[in-house]
């Protein structure tokens, strides 16, 4: 049975976690890991059959097959290229760090020389195979644009250095719109599905993200339209927050079970 450490015991870790506690993916959780002693033992706490070790990551990638990142941009630097040195394949929940290009390199190059995976969920969008297919040609534009409650912004980047006060936003607002290379570090709670299109599709310079407020709104809203050689495609979805961190869209915790329910089945669907 595959062996999987958790790197990350919030939103997406935690509903990995009572994915496999409920016996939805037939792998092992070996062992979590989180800088937060809080999120660890909640998690813990709300585990039935599942009894993972808590460990640091050094220690961790000695024993797993599979590590799973789901805490920040800066936990891909410091735990992916470890695992993959250790021949463990990896699954990046945080893809917007990958919008540097000498760390996406770094990693891209240590995962062909150890021959190992690199798993990037679709998170909280829909069309990303359509995008892959349409990469085998030209491909024109790239947009992206993102609505969410200005409760779901907050903490950004961005915000904080405009000093944007986002209570006084009373109707929809773009705030920002620019390249997904900037969009990604500006925004990293919010826009990491920006990288996993650049990546996907004509790279991090190319790719245009807007980013609206909308106080009218109690979903997450991604918009995609992709131009090219093959004619057009767009992508709308509406994604309920999660209940424990209006940041992050439910769908982004489907999106890494459903990677995971991937890598351990033998049939293989639209890939």
């Amino acid at each position: 049975m595959l062996k999987i450490g958790i790197v990350g015991c919030g939103t997406i870790g935690s509903c990995i976690c009572k994915a496999i506690d409920d016996g939805l993916i037939e792998t092992e959780v070996y062992a979590i890991y989180d800088r937060n002693t809080e999120n660890i033992e909640r998690l813990v706490s709300s585990l039935v059959n599942l009894r993972p070790a808590i460990m640091g990551i050094e220690e961790m990638i000695k024993h797993i097959d599979l590590l799973v990142e789901c805490a920040s941009q800066k936990a891909v630097y410091e735990v992916v290229p470890p695992a993959l040195h250790a021949g463990c394949d990896v699954m990046v929940m945080s893809v917007g760090a990958f919008a540097d290009e000498r760390l996406f390199k770094t990693v891209y190059g240590i995962a062909k020389e150890m021959n190992c995976k690199i798993y990037l969920p679709s998170g909280a969008i829909a069309g990303l195979d359509g995008l892959k297919s349409a990469a085998s040609d030209e491909i024109y534009s790239v947009t992206i644009t993102t609505q969410k409650p200005p409760s779901g912004l907050a903490g950004a980047p961005f915000v904080i250095e405009k000093n944007i006060n986002l209570d006084e936003i009373k109707s929809k607002t773009v705030i920002y719109e620019g390249k997904a290379s900037e969009a990604v570090k500006e925004f990293p709670a919010n826009v990491n599905v920006a990288a996993t299109l650049s990546l996907a599709g004509i790279g991090f310079e190319k790719t245009k993200v807007r980013v609206i407020a909308n106080p009218a709104l109690c979903r997450n809203i991604h918009e995609i339209t992709v131009e090219g050689s093959f004619g057009k495609l767009t992508s709308k979805v509406e994604n309920v927050p999660s209940p424990t961190n209006p940041k992050t869209s439910y769908l982004a915790s489907l999106s890494a079970i459903a990677t995971l329910k991937k890598i351990t089945d033998p049939l293989q669907v639209g890939t």
